[in-house]
């Protein structure tokens, strides 16, 4: 029997009438609980934790700043990929223009390669980027002036070598685009290193959970360095804090996106570094550099061999009393004496140091005895030399005149204190080459110095262009934990003219700043205006 049509318009509106009486009652009810729900205390404190709200402005505050750091990394990588997709599409363009004009034209029409002939063209280009710079090997070059230095650069600052009259040997903070670089390259890193592939060396089945995952904290210290017509090379290293063992990745941005080139780990807990010093009198220099191997070598590193070359019979019973004294107050005895009654020759004295060593392949490090080092430099050394690959020649900062830095204090601050790097405390020494990290066999390969080389400088550079003559890469770079400190130099009559002349051109640069030697230059003037200005005064005041 069927219902009425009336009746069934009456049913649905019934239905209708009782679905909006819940949903009234519904929304009463939530205003009912919402309106006496207890107040949140703004002042109350987290469960275990002293001092912190856990009220509404607390919880909103942190929200906050949870979407801004996302924000801004999303914003971040959206501006990376338009940056890579805008230099990939240039790169296409060039590529289709120069196919173009190449392809001989088919029924009066240029033919064109498929989508992907382009990209396989693109990526071929690009390697090659990469194989022609040097990255994986060394390029011969005709001199010492022809080598691109590399410059290195922390998480917080940039070691740069080229500063003029406004920029600064460390800057920090590092510059916008400079810092945006740079976080891009480290981020870059360390996706390489968490996320290898099958040519790193590690297995796939290494699940990310028996992985050690780096992240920014752990990244150690990098170089960079630009070649004009290809790229940019950048080396990156990375070690957790409580391990030996450093994470080195190779990238390189041929003009367009970064590529990785490798990436390696590298174990340097069991390098020993041979530190060779040769040396002639000079006692109380060496006390002071023995201070400074006593903290560094003995107390901090303890992977050090040291070779002290020393000239002549005057000086050295009191070189021998200095290391005897260390040894017994630290019971170290890793240490050799050589003793040479003849005329000081540096490149004869590292040479005997290199040679005395029996016990096969070793790292050295050729230093004087007025150089300053940190256990950070002793890593730098390990992990930028490699035998049959390359050698290390760091950039030291050479300390001015303390006298002079200091002149407005009573007396200058202890060493220690001195080693900063500000425009007018030092400067990078771009022209010295003696401090190098190099293996043995690589040293005795190229023929070691030139011995014909008397007196003072010039057998470093000699050494150094043999190794831009040959296949191995130099690593050149300004590094922190590096100082050559102030002492008076001697010219003597007896130099050939050549080395007169760098012999004073060194002294001149290593005596103070721009700036401060302006100031002496110009220091009858500058007291003539201070009389006259105090003149003045008096006179006004007795008016």
């Amino acid at each position: 029997m069927r219902m009425p049509r009336r009746g069934l318009v009456i049913q649905a509106r019934t239905r209708w009438l009782l679905v909006g009486l819940a949903l009234l009652f519904s929304l009463v009810l939530l205003m009912y609980l919402l309106e006496c729900a207890p107040q949140t205390d703004s002042n109350a404190s987290l469960p275990g934790v002293v001092g912190e709200s856990m009220g509404k402005e607390y919880y909103q505050a942190l929200l906050q700043e949870q979407e801004e750091h996302y924000q801004n990394r999303a914003t971040s990588l959206k501006r990376q990929i338009a940056q890579l997709k805008q230099e990939l599409q240039e790169m296409s363009d060039k590529l289709k223009s120069l196919q173009e004009k190449k392809s001989p034209k088919v029924n009066g029409m240029n033919y064109q390669g498929t989508k992907e002939q382009t990209s396989n063209d693109l990526l071929e280009f690009l390697h090659s980027q990469i194989d022609k710079a040097e990255v994986s090997v060394g390029a011969k070059l005709p001199s010492e002036y022809g080598v691109i230095p590399f410059e290195s650069f922390t998480s917080m600052k940039v070691f740069q070598l080229e500063m003029g009259l406004t920029r600064h040997p460390e800057e920090k903070p590092v510059r916008k685009d400079k810092r945006d670089e740079l976080v891009e390259v480290i981020e870059a890193g360390l996706e390489v290193i968490n996320n290898p592939d099958e040519e790193d060396g590690q297995d796939e089945d290494d699940g990310v959970g028996d992985r050690q995952l780096y992240s920014e904290n752990d990244f150690i210290e990098g170089y960079y360095r630009t070649e004009r017509d290809k790229g940019t090379q950048y080396e990156l290293f990375y070690k957790k804090m409580d391990g030996m063992e450093y994470r080195h990745v190779t990238l390189f941005r041929p003009f367009g996106p970064l590529m990785k080139v490798k990436s390696e780990t590298v174990d340097i807990s069991r390098s020993i570094i041979n530190i060779i010093v040769p040396l002639a009198g000079r006692t109380e220099a060496f006390a002071q550099f023995m201070q400074n191997f006593r903290d560094v070598c003995i107390h901090q590193d303890k992977r050090v061999h040291l070779t002290v070359v020393y000239f002549g019979q005057d000086g050295l019973s009191e070189v021998k009393s200095i290391l005897e004294s260390v040894a017994r107050e630290t019971d170290f005895h890793n240490y050799t004496l050589v003793s040479l009654n003849e005329e000081f020759n540096r490149g004869r004295g590292l040479d005997m140091g290199a040679r005395a060593w029996e016990k096969g392949e070793v790292l050295m490090f050729f230093c004087d005895v007025d150089v300053y080092f940190t256990a950070e430099f002793l890593n730098s050394c390990r992990l930028n030399a490699e035998p049959g690959k390359k050698v290390f020649y760091p950039v030291v900062f050479s300390l001015y005149n303390p006298a002079i830095v200091y002149a407005n204090q009573d007396i200058p601050p202890p060493v220690e204190q001195q080693l900063v790097h500000k425009k007018d405390s030092g400067f990078w020494r771009d022209f010295g080459f003696g401090m190098t990290c190099q293996y043995r066999t690589d040293f005795l390969t190229v023929g070691g110095f030139d011995l014909e080389v008397k007196g003072w400088g010039g057998e470093d550079v000699h050494l150094y262009r043999k190794y831009l003559h040959g296949d191995l890469m130099v690593i050149r770079t300004p590094v922190p934990g590096l100082f050559h400190l102030w002492h008076e130099k001697h010219c003597a009559d007896e130099l050939t003219p050549e080395q007169y002349r760098m012999c004073i051109q060194s002294k001149a640069m290593n005596e103070a700043s721009h700036s401060h030697l302006g100031m002496l230059v110009f220091r009858d003037e500058i007291e003539a205006h201070l009389r006259k200005q105090a003149y003045r005064t008096n006179s006004e005041a007795v008016g």
